[in-house]
């Protein structure tokens, strides 16, 4: 990687939600950024934690037990295997981190497909 990354820059060349785009890759992970509204579906990974950083916004993570709130700059790690649901009252940014290829919700076959910006 030669040059810095403006994640304002690639969150502005996109409007749809729930579609995370690739911006860097480094050590098997996939850095993408994702705007987000309204809830998403419950799921669950269970190989990996689901790494979270609000960049814009307030983001509930929904868990069977609690609802844990983000604001910008604060991120949380869900733990594999634990069920949960993102959900945004108005529109999200946030980054992710998370092995390449990891589908979104837990299923290859209804993850969104992976796109790079």
């Amino acid at each position: 990687m030669s040059n810095a990354i403006d994640l304002a820059e690639k969150l502005s060349t996109f409007s749809d939600h729930w579609s995370p785009r690739t911006v860097a890759q480094f050590n098997a992970c996939d850095v993408m950024v994702v705007k987000v509204e309204g809830e998403f579906v419950w799921h669950k990974h269970d190989d990996t934690d689901d790494f979270f950083l609000v960049l814009k916004g307030i983001l509930d993570i929904e868990l069977r037990d609690r609802t844990v709130t983000l604001r910008e700059g604060q991120m949380y790690i869900v733990p594999k295997g634990v069920e949960h649901r993102p959900v945004a009252r108005e529109e999200v940014h946030l980054l992710l981190i998370e092995p390449t290829g990891t589908p979104n919700t837990g299923n290859a076959e209804t993850a969104a497909p992976r796109k790079v910006v």
